[in-house]
């Protein structure tokens, strides 16, 4: 009997017999493996400049776009709720950030440059057209890449930011939340101020949920400065005398997020976009977060992306 028992087992890939329990176990285990979206880090050279990007699942591509003082790591309650949702999900550390190479001229972080690393992290993976979703500068980014690059850009999301031109336009009330731009044009004494006494300014002015992984992050990559220099190649003090850069209104459906607890952004810098939007436009408001809502309220964030982004 035991003879026939031992028939009953087959082999794995290996040549090893497998009884019919161990057999249905790895089954399984096979399926569930083929649900996980797959991912990819990838590398790619833009004019000298190495942009690190990760690609996580398959289906409509949609790129997330970070700020200060973040990298891509900042998206990792969406990527994979994206990602299961059906979307291949394109995360690059913007340049200064992360594994991405960290430029020593100010010049180096204008928003063209940084645009034109999205469009190569897009064509270098195989994608013409794809969602745009940014926060912080990185939505900024995304208004600008959907302005002059409009096609190659899907859907839009702006998350925190809204239009560059509206940010000019909403008064005091907005420039006064900004005060910290004008500290940061000071090369050598904005990197003292945020890091001294173990980074105490920048724990105590930021109030990012994530400040320990951040601030570690920042030290072992070296983006503290790069990271400033986003904001002296874009917003020199002089820039505050001048009449901002008109941008061609946005052509693609877009959706502005602002949440209420944001200590750095008006709502009417936010709901003022639509007055820059040709397209169609959707406004939400998420009460309660603070600047980062992606991972201080991420199921909301993330349902808001499943419904406004076709898949």
């Amino acid at each position: 009997m035991r003879g026939a028992v031992g028939c009953e087992q087959q082999a794995d890939r290996s040549g090893r017999l497998v009884a019919p329990a161990r057999k249905a176990r790895l089954l399984a285990a096979r399926r569930f493996l083929a649900t996980i979206p797959r991912r990819a880090t990838v590398r790619v050279d833009v004019n000298g400049v190495g942009i690190e990007y990760e690609v996580t699942g398959d289906g409509r591509p949609v790129v997330l776009l970070h700020g200060f003082p973040d990298s891509g790591r900042l998206w990792r309650h969406q990527v994979p709720a994206l990602a299961e949702a059906g979307f291949k999900v394109i995360v690059p550390d913007l340049r200064g950030y992360g594994r991405s190479d960290k430029p020593a001229e100010v010049e180096a972080y204008a928003l063209p440059a940084l645009a034109g690393d999205v469009l190569a992290v897009m064509s270098d993976a195989g994608v013409e057209k794809a969602h745009v979703v940014g926060h912080d500068w990185g939505a900024a980014l995304a208004w600008g890449l959907a302005a002059l690059a409009g096609d190659r850009v899907d859907h839009l999301v702006a998350l925190s930011v809204g239009h560059p031109a509206t940010f000019r336009a909403d008064g005091f009330e907005q420039y006064e939340k900004s005060w910290y731009m004008l500290l940061f044009q000071f090369a050598g004494i904005a990197e003292e101020w945020l890091s001294a006494n173990d980074w105490a300014n920048m724990r105590a002015w930021g109030r990012h949920p994530d400040s320990d992984a951040v601030i570690a992050e920042l030290e072992a990559n070296g983006s503290l400065t790069p990271g400033l220099n986003y904001y002296r190649a874009n917003i020199p003090p002089e820039s505050y005398l001048q009449v901002g850069l008109e941008l061609p209104p946005v052509q693609s459906p877009t959706m502005g997020v602002w949440s209420s607890g944001d200590f750095a952004l008006t709502e009417a810098q936010m709901t003022n976009s639509a007055r820059s939007v040709a397209g169609p436009w959707r406004y939400e408001r998420i009460d309660g977060p603070g600047h980062w809502m992606q991972l201080q309220a991420p199921d909301a964030v993330n349902r808001l992306l499943l419904d406004f982004l076709p898949a």
